[in-house]
């Protein structure tokens, strides 16, 4: 039996898998005092295309049955254990030299704004991936379900990010903004000198999600993105389609907000390429309406709940979207004339891939210990809460 190691570096292995469905992120770090993280090993383990289009049949209630959901959980469970076992390995470690592991899962259904049903303001999220698999099959404690901990003190349950986001980039003299484009994009502002109550965070709208399935539909499915925004790029922004999309009630909605695949997600699409608006236009200018749309979205957040508050200096992007050349094109010039630099991860000597693995590392690491890990200026929690539940291996077990 292992023992645990109290004030002194730990090894943890961090792992996400976004509403992309890319894949499983795994990062193998090193956490020391003060939350000093080095980054040892990451992979992304694409998920079969057989298990992805299983996962995204959960995304609609009508396929979302009680056995599938069942199913997918433990499934999903065997794959994040090779992923942690497999970077691992590749870092050059043993599983017992490693101290834990966070996964936060794969969510398939987010609904943060109370229901009112049945008199309680129910609000409730399903993340899967059954951490006693997990903890199981590589032998190493497992913290999974970050999200309900929050949720259950009237917070959203997001964005979890910029906790860690405020430990890591945190400055004294400038304002900075982090933006992640994952399927989701999502903003976290981090103000010149603040404290932790001073940092709040919100999601802007669709990131790639809406690029992704009109690349879809476009090709036919022989391409499930646009790489590096090639196809954008080709077209030009089709203007009434464009005002339309940007019609949405979301973007205007009061923080804290956070949205998901339930919103922006296929069936969105679906719709949306029904429109009259969409009809005849080029599979290109489609595409580049789509990417302008993510655009101005994270632009019109940063006008619309930011530049009252604090002005930034810096925007940092991350996340898939940040591979996409025509989308940060169109981020430079819808931030140019705020003054504001856009630069990436990569730029800051970071890994975009990894952020948001090595995240749930960090996060894994404070619930361990009982500590908070969660900023309720953000979620709009009542109070922080130690969000994580831990499974142990059979090791590890106590015999009562």
């Amino acid at each position: 039996m292992r023992e645990e190691k109290q004030g002194t570096i730990r090894r943890v292995v961090g792992m996400m898998s976004g509403t992309s469905v890319d894949g499983i992120d795994a990062a193998l770090v090193e956490i020391g005092e003060g939350s000093a993280v080095k980054l040892l090993a990451f992979e992304n383990k694409p998920f079969p295309p057989a298990v992805r289009e299983k996962i995204f049949s959960l995304f609609r209630p009508e396929t979302a049955t009680v056995d599938r959901v069942g199913y997918m959980n433990f499934l999903l469970g065997e794959l994040y254990a090779e992923a942690a076992l497999s970077v691992i390995a590749k870092a050059g470690f043993r599983p017992e030299e490693v101290d834990l592991i966070g996964s936060h899962g794969q969510t398939i259904w987010h609904a943060p704004e109370p229901s009112g049903q049945d008199g309680y303001p129910i609000r409730y999220t399903v993340q899967i991936g059954e951490g006693a698999v997990i903890a199981a099959r590589t032998g190493t404690p497992t913290i999974t379900d970050f999200r309900v901990a929050d949720m259950a003190l009237g917070g959203q349950g997001a964005p979890l990010v910029p906790f860690t986001e405020y430990l890591l980039y945190q400055r004294e003299n400038e304002t900075v903004l982090l933006q992640n484009i994952g399927g989701i994009g999502n903003m976290t502002v981090l103000p010149a000198g603040g404290k932790p109550e001073d940092v709040f965070a919100f999601d802007t709208g669709p990131g790639n999600m809406i690029i992704d399935a009109v690349t879809v539909a476009v090709t036919g499915g022989r391409q499930t993105y646009d790489a590096g925004g090639a196809l954008a790029a080709q077209g030009h922004v089709n203007g009434a389609l464009l005002a339309r999309l940007q019609a949405d009630a979301y973007y205007a909605l009061p923080l804290p907000k956070t949205t998901g695949r339930e919103r922006f997600g296929t069936q969105y699409t679906a719709a949306m390429l029904a429109w009259p608006e969409a009809e005849g236009i080029s599979p290109e200018d489609l595409l580049a309406t789509a990417t302008e749309l993510t655009a101005w979205s994270i632009a019109d957040a940063y006008e619309r709940y930011v530049l009252p508050r604090v002005q930034a200096a810096e925007l940092i992007a991350g996340g898939g979207g940040s591979c996409n050349k025509t989308l940060l094109r169109r981020l430079e010039q819808r931030f140019a004339p705020h003054g504001v630099r856009v630069r990436t991860q990569e730029d800051m000597g970071f890994s975009s891939d990894a952020k948001e693995a090595v995240a749930f590392a960090i996060l894994a690491d404070r619930c361990r210990k009982g500590l908070a890990n969660v900023l309720p200026s953000v979620t709009g929690a009542r109070e922080a809460a130690v969000m994580g539940k831990l499974s142990l291996p059979p090791e590890r077990k106590q015999v009562l």
